[in-house]
């Protein structure tokens, strides 16, 4: 290890303040003095510490600052020390400007096709040939001239121009504000990351950007350090410092072996105190960002040349999305003998299978192929029957030569085919799909933070629709997590409630208040009420708190027992964790021997007590038989009454028999039991009701946990998880392993199969038996549906549980850094109601992807037909382009905005999970839309031949190049705008309901939008002219055009009245990808993964999904900065883009993951970044 530290030296730019040395501002340590001391580890750091500054406290002297004391807290000191050492921040990458995001708004294949088409349109527009005139051109020009229109030519592709631009400064103004979004609820949690340090003698939880050079921090179990520093006073600490080295080892640091703690490491053990000697880009964390800045140019550089790597995104954006606090990346030591095996087993990580695509994303990427497809045959059909037609009806039946003078002239007829053309495959393509799906997602995202849900990975909150299964924690998240002791067995007596200190020995009680308060961290405390009449607010361990709050209620006191045995005086300490279930803390005695106080599950370490006392305070022995009789008299009844059982005991060492202190077993047994607690945590209040509703909605809640199993069981009856008289099952770890385990010891599927579905609630369960758990139920294959599993943790062994659930919940509270890592949501109040909420909104997002694919598909069909049969049939679509363009944007823009903000309802918690394989669109959903389609039709095509009849107006069919519009074909125009106006109100409703007015005023933007585009509507027709080739209505015609609109909604009931049981005709679409189409893929190891609906790309090799470049798909991601928030997940699904860029801009934020493949050459030996594994 000291070999690999040492290899960072070289790329290190050394420090301007190197000149001013030996003393930085009154400072006895310079910047590069400590920088290069952080690099050395283990025995050379050491030595290096002792020869530059004697040991740790002199290296304190030397900061100025006190190793029990801490800095004193005073304004000018800190700054001062941020001036020369710098600030505990890494400063992000700039975000894009809102001209970068223009540009790439402006890559979007359909438009610059789009573009092209208006250029072209323009330039012929203005180009008038000399044999104009002539008659030999047909009736090419027939009527324009009359109205001396000739010159308006321009305005049809300056109006194209306009709306793409309308279009492009729409899409970059969504990404602009989705990127400002980002940022903000970024900067929201690191406000939200603190960190305890020692400042004047008082513990103080300070954001980890204002620690400094010199702070005296306390690191704990479960905690990601923020900056870099030298162990003062360690207990059984150990690091995983995989994040940095790739070794996944724990490593075990200690004040006189290996004092050197870095930054992005996670203590996975124990407990100490550190001086902080490096922050923000002097840190090991902030170096290896700095070096990657660096290296993100030359990426680029290498990214557009050679584009060489199908899967890499720019390293910039990599770096983005590394900074959420955590360095998401592990430096390889190649100069180690190891390196060669390194890169093996990189290269098996790298063909672990990945975490399934979302199922949204899955089935929504199939249907937008399959429309794609559609369009571009539609649209390239349309193209050749328009040219068709024209070359033989001009050619052939009227039989005229090509005269070199009519180029221009037949040139223009063509540009005006193809752009109808295009304009077909505009509306027909919905690229409003993805910037719903992201709307929708941005939306609930931000609503649900007022819910207490801080989303971490987009797709989470959809996936959390999906949910069958949540395995929750039972304290804190079923409990309030305010816990208080209530009863207690003290000398030979059980107390229902707290005895009066009178009642008890002098010796028994002051044992007990030295066990509890020596042998619990010190930073757990109980401290007075915030407010008059509240609660003592209980900072820290909570069990520890309620051990606490019992020597508070028998009229003793911690602090002065703490004071006089300081931390750094206590002689060895086993910390807790989910192996040993106990805490046990060793202080040298007076006369030289040692006392060892223990605590911890009742019946683990009652099985280690062989003695116990008495009600005088003395010895008496505790066999095997009075153990048995103490769990049956004393420990179940109070495990019955939903308490926590806690044993308290102690062990005396004699002066000459000290123990091998790493001998763990050893020196934790023959115990005297001091007492037996029962802790009890309340249920909070609103958690039955909260279960119930998730039961209504078909999600089995599942109850994992530590404690034992009578207090589960109690806890899971009064929070209804277990109902009288139902067919469950109650295991404890041990039990659930002899169940699911064959003879060797290895886990079987179908043993599992067996178990789980029955299993309500987990006892005495590790870390392990969560993720078999879980992993058991993922893998299942017993039901029709693959189960959505999610899981709710708090510590850092839960870290594997959360990365390989669907969805990830992690405590906000109570929980461990590695733990909010892991996860995808963190819960900001730990409370179960709050999951309850992230189901109604991951519904909610799923059921208002479908209102938009109602409306928006309706359009389309609509639409293309219209636009193909009316270019087929009078060789000009009664849709023209710009009017395509608005309907583009009523029906892309603004509708994926109206119907996606739909706020969530409790009907929603009504059904049961939709399931991976049910489509997206369901049949009632198909009866709509083809019902719709065939009233729009029918109505279109009634006004199209046979309208000018009905209104008495002239036809606007067969109309010549640049005549003037025409009133028949802008009462077309509006009515169709007008029916999809009223069609939206139709959309809200996806399941058959009645009423489609039902809630419509609790969401004013869908009210705004309809009422928007209706006014926009008026002035476009009355006012728009040639360019939008609309002649003005009257009153009567507009009122016509209305009542045809309302006509939408008379039509929907009667659509509503037909059973959709009925129609077996109709298909459904939008099937998530069938299990068959998986495996093949999935089989074949060291094969990049392809989903179905790439594969259909490939074979299709459809041109416009080709036309898209690498580039785009690599580098120009306009929402790189969002992954500040969404980070990498490495586990779950790659895919290509099967949408036009400016769709990728939205689907991106919706994909956000993937893994990041970068190789940076620029680090010294080439040390290889990968995305790290985090537990």
């Amino acid at each position: 290890m000291g070999d690999m530290a040492n290899s960072s030296i070289e790329f290190h730019p050394k420090p301007q303040q190197q000149r001013e040395a030996p003393h930085a501002g009154g400072f006895g340590c310079t910047l590069a003095e400590l920088r290069t001391l952080m690099e050395l580890r283990g025995a050379e750091a050491l030595q290096k510490i002792q020869e530059a500054y004697g040991d740790v406290s002199g290296l304190c002297r030397r900061l100025k600052t006190s190793p029990t004391e801490g800095l004193a807290d005073s304004t000018n000191d800190l700054e001062k020390r941020r001036q020369i050492y710098g600030q505990n921040f890494i400063p992000p990458k700039q975000p894009k400007t809102f001209l970068q995001l223009v540009w790439e708004a402006l890559q979007d294949v359909t438009l610059i096709i789009l573009e092209v088409a208006a250029i072209v349109s323009l330039g012929l527009s203005f180009y008038a040939p000399p044999g104009e005139e002539s008659e030999a051109c047909g009736n090419v020009s027939g009527g324009a001239e009359d109205e001396g229109e000739a010159e308006a030519g321009w305005i049809e592709g300056a109006a194209i121009l306009l709306s793409v631009i309308c279009v492009v400064l729409v899409t970059a103004f969504n990404d602009w504000s989705k990127e400002k979004q980002f940022r903000g609820l970024q900067s929201r949690i690191e406000q939200e990351q603190k960190f305890t340090v020692i400042r004047n003698g008082q513990l103080l939880q300070v954001p980890v950007a204002a620690l400094v050079v010199g702070d005296i921090a306390q690191v704990k179990y479960g905690d990601l350090l923020p900056a870099d520093g030298v162990l003062i006073q360690g207990n059984d600490l150990k690091i995983d410092e995989s994040s940095l080295t790739g070794e996944s080892d724990h490593v075990r640091k200690s004040a006189d072996k290996d004092p050197m703690l870095l930054s992005g490491t996670h203590v996975m053990e124990g407990s100490g105190r550190m001086v902080v000697t490096a922050v923000g880009v002097n840190s090991q964390t902030g170096i290896i960002f700095t070096l990657l800045g660096a290296g993100g140019e030359e990426e680029e550089k290498k990214d557009k040349k050679g584009k060489q790597q199908d899967g890499a995104m720019d390293s910039s954006q990599t770096r983005a999305k590394k900074q959420d606090g955590a360095v998401a990346m592990e430096m390889q030591p190649l100069k180690s003998a190891e390196g060669g095996e390194m890169e093996e087993r990189e290269k098996k990580k790298a063909n672990v299978p990945k975490k399934e695509k979302s199922v949204l994303q899955g089935k929504l990427t199939k249907l937008a192929v399959q429309i794609g497809k559609a369009g571009l045959v539609m649209s390239a059909i349309t193209v050749i029957i328009l040219v068709l037609y024209f070359v033989i009806e001009t050619f052939v039946v009227d039989g005229r030569m090509w005269l070199a003078e009519c180029t221009p002239v037949y040139v223009q007829y063509f540009v005006k085919f193809f752009i109808i053309g295009v304009t077909v495959l505009v509306v027909a393509v919905p690229e409003g799909l993805p910037l719903a799906v992201t709307i929708s997602l941005a939306y609930s995202v931000k609503k649900m933070m007022k819910d207490n849900n801080l989303v971490r990975h987009l797709d989470a909150c959809e996936t959390m629709g999906n949910a069958t299964a949540i395995c929750s924690d039972k304290t804190g998240t079923l409990t309030t997590n305010r816990m208080t002791v209530v009863q207690s067995y003290l000398g030979d007596t059980h107390y229902k409630e707290i005895p009066a200190p009178s009642a008890l020995t002098p010796k028994i009680l002051d044992l007990l208040v030295h066990a509890i308060s020596i042998n619990s961290a010190y930073t757990t405390k109980i401290l007075p009420p915030e407010k008059e009449g509240a609660l003592p607010r209980q900072v820290g361990n909570k069990t520890e708190c309620a051990l606490l709050g019992f020597v508070l209620d028998l009229k003793r006191d911690f602090q002065p027992v703490r004071e006089q045995i300081p931390e750094d005086k206590l002689y060895k300490v086993y910390t807790f964790n989910s192996v040993r279930k106990s805490m046990s803390t060793v202080i040298r005695m007076p006369d030289g021997g040692f006392r060892l106080f223990s605590k911890g599950a009742s019946e683990i370490l009652l099985k280690k007590c062989t003695n116990i006392l008495n009600s005088n305070g003395e010895l008496r022995s505790f066999r095997p038989r009075d153990r048995d009789d103490m769990v049956k008299k004393i420990i179940e009844p109070m495990a019955c009454d939903g308490l926590r059982t806690i044993c308290i005991a102690y062990r005396d060492f004699s002066a000459g028999q000290e123990p091998d202190w790493d001998n763990e077993n050893e020196v934790v047994g023959d115990l005297t039991c001091i007492a037996v607690v029962g802790i009890e945590d309340p249920v909070r209040p609103e958690v039955p009701e909260a279960i119930r509703k998730c039961q209504r909605a078909g999600i089995t809640v599942r109850m994992v946990t530590g404690d034992n199993i009578n207090t589960a069981r109690a806890i899971a009856a009064k929070c209804g998880i277990i109902q009288p008289g139902e067919d469950f099952l109650c295991l404890e770890g041990k039990e659930f392993n002899r169940r699911i385990r064959n003879e060797k010891g290895e886990i079987e599927q179908e043993r599992l199969d067996k178990v789980w579905p029955k299993l309500r609630v987990l006892a005495r369960s590790s870390p392990t038996d969560k993720h078999t758990l879980v992993k058991g139920i993922i893998d299942s294959t017993t039901g029709e549906q693959r189960q959505v599993v999610a899981v709710t943790g708090d510590g850092t062994n839960d870290g594997p549980a959360l990365k390989k659930a669907d969805v990830g919940f992690a405590m906000g509270i109570a929980g461990t850094d590695v733990a909010k890592e892991a996860s995808d949501i963190i819960l900001t109040d730990d409370n179960f109601t709050s999951i309850v909420k992230a189901v109604m909104w991951g519904r909610n997002v799923y059921d208002s992807i479908s209102k938009f694919l109602q409306f928006q598909l309706t359009v389309n069909v609509v639409a293309v037909i219209v636009a193909f049969t009316g270019a087929c049939i009078t060789q000009d679509s009664p849709l023209k382009a710009v009017q395509m363009l608005w309907v583009n944007l009523i029906m892309d823009t603004f509708a994926s905005l109206a119907l996606a903000t739909e706020p969530p309802t409790e009907s929603l918690l009504l059904r049961k999970p939709y399931g991976r394989d049910k489509p997206l669109i369901s049949r009632t959903m198909m009866k709509n839309i083809l019902g719709h389609a065939v009233y729009q039709l029918t109505i279109i095509f009634t006004l199209l031949f046979v309208g000018e009849l009905f209104f008495d107006i002239d036809s606007g069919r067969n109309a010549p190049l640049h005549s003037p519009p025409s009133e028949h074909y802008t009462i077309i125009f509006n009515t169709f705008v007008m029916m999809q106006l009223f069609n939206e109100i139709n959309a809200r409703k996806i399941h058959g309901e009645r009423n489609v007015f039902d809630g419509i005023f609790s969401n004013p933007i869908f009210c705004t939008i309809v009422l928007g585009t209706f006014g926009i509507q008026i002035v476009i027709v009355q006012f728009g002219g040639k360019p939008f080739s609309c002649s003005p209505l009257s009153t009567e015609q507009w009122l016509w055009c209305l009542f045809v609109g309302v006509g939408e909604l008379v039509w929907g009931q009667v659509i509503a009245t037909i059973p959709t049981s009925q129609l077996k005709c109709l298909k459904e679409a939008g099937h998530g990808p069938g299990k068959d189409e998986m495996t093949d893929e999935e089989l074949a190891e060291g094969e990049e993964e392809i989903d179905h609906a790439e594969r259909e790309l490939r074979r299709g090799q459809i041109l416009w999904f080709r036309g898209l470049n690498r580039i785009q798909t690599q580098v120009s991601q306009p929402l790189s900065h969002c992954s500040l928030l969404v980070q990498p997940d490495p586990h779950k699904f790659s895919m290509a883009h099967p949408y036009p860029a400016s769709l990728q801009i939205a689907h991106h934020l919706f994909l956000m993951q993937g893994p990041v493949h970068l190789v940076s050459g620029v680090l010294g030996r080439k040390e290889r970044l990968r995305t790290a594994e985090v537990g």
